[in-house]
This record gives structure tokens, C-alpha cells and sequence, in this order.
């Protein structure tokens, strides 16, 4: 391949990839998934809006240790909560956030 024609690919390849700003919070994104109790949080959300409580029992943990973990997963937008009166609910941001779960346990699983 001529010297050329790399510095074409190079341009090309540059022109098109998202801004090193875009790129750092992607990453910022993804490592919130490197946590499996994030994503026991995340799995058990597929299936409904739940309570801090209801969470806790489903994963095991203490309502300290999920109360964290959901206040990570809002501050990355992947969780809101739904106040009614002193009782919270979680769900899902949108329905994105499945959907990189699974493409992620599809990609596991092959």
C-alpha cells in the first residue's frame, strides 16, 4: 500500500470517529457495566419498576449498598426514580440499556 493512500484511510478513519470528549464518556458509560451488582440492579429492573427494598431483597444486598449503586447508575442515566410520597421506585432509563445488556450476554454466551 502506498504511503499515500494510508494518509487517505487515516483522514478518512479521523473524519469519521466521534470527538475524544464523545469517546471519554462512552468509555465513563461502559464502566459502569463492569460491576456485577450494577448489573444484577439492571436485570432485576428489565422486568419492572421496584423499590429500593424490593431490590435489596432480589440481590441480596443491604439497602445501604443498592441505594449506592442506583445513585450511580442515575448519575449515569441509566436508572430514574418515580418518588411516591417517602417510597421510591426504579426502572430503566429507556429501553436502550436492555438492549446493551443483552447484546453484551448474546456476546458472552456464543
Amino acid at each position: 500500500m502506498a504511503h499515500e493512500d494510508h494518509k487517505d484511510i487515516v483522514a478518512k478513519i479521523k473524519a469519521t470517529m466521534p470527538s475524544a470528549d464523545t469517546l471519554f464518556d462512552l468509555a465513563d458509560f461502559f464502566k459502569v457495566f463492569g460491576d456485577s451488582t450494577r448489573i444484577r440492579i439492571m436485570c432485576a429492573l428489565f422486568e419492572q419498576e421496584l423499590s429500593v427494598c424490593c431490590i435489596a431483597d432480589i440481590v441480596g444486598m443491604e439497602q445501604s449498598t443498592v441505594s449506592h449503586q442506583l445513585r450511580v447508575l442515575r448519575q449515569e442515566n441509566l436508572v430514574k426514580v418515580r418518588r411516591e410520597g417517602k417510597q421510591s421506585y426504579y426502572s430503566l432509563e429507556d429501553e436502550h440499556i436492555q438492549k446493551i445488556f443483552e447484546m453484551g450476554l448474546e456476546h458472552i454466551l456464543e
